[in-house]
């Protein structure tokens, strides 16, 4: 069922209360997935640019879980044309929010690539819908590095 109009204020704000900037349930899928894998990793590393959710440091390797939402995916998995179409109110402010979130993200990859660090980046829909897949690249990208 498609929402027809704005959703009432107390809706809204139940929902943005309850969203999580960290430990959300992909990146703890995720990280229960490497962990059990044998994978050992620093958590939401703020000696880098962008707190990455894990950090491998011996590898140089950092992921990102990054949220549908405030990553700017969500509109593509709801099917709408474009970003905005995702906004029926105040859809500047949201725009521009998510938009800076995207240049941001492309920012500290770039800064941390620079500092020779490898990046992956998974949108959370992707863990949710196939963490031993996710797994297994985290894995492969591990082997690699190690090999040299």
């Amino acid at each position: 069922m498609r929402r027809t109009g704005p959703r009432d204020k107390a809706t809204t704000s139940r929902i943005m209360a309850s969203i999580r900037g960290k430990d959300g349930n992909a990146e703890c899928l995720l990280r229960k997935a490497l962990y059990a894998r044998g994978v050992r990793y620093r958590k939401h590393y703020g000696r880098l640019p962008g707190t990455p959710d894990i950090a491998i440091p011996w590898a140089k390797l950092v992921i990102f879980v990054d949220g549908d939402f405030w990553h700017g995916n969500g509109w593509r998995l709801r099917g709408l044309p474009n970003l905005a179409a995702q906004f029926p109110t105040r859809t500047e402010y949201w725009v521009a929010k998510i938009t800076r979130n995207m240049e941001r993200d492309k920012r500290d990859t770039a800064e941390l690539e620079r500092r020779g660090w490898t990046v992956l980046r998974y949108w959370e829909i992707a863990i949710l819908g196939d963490v031993d897949g996710v797994t297994d690249e985290v894995i492969r990208a591990l082997e690699v590095i190690r090999s040299g």
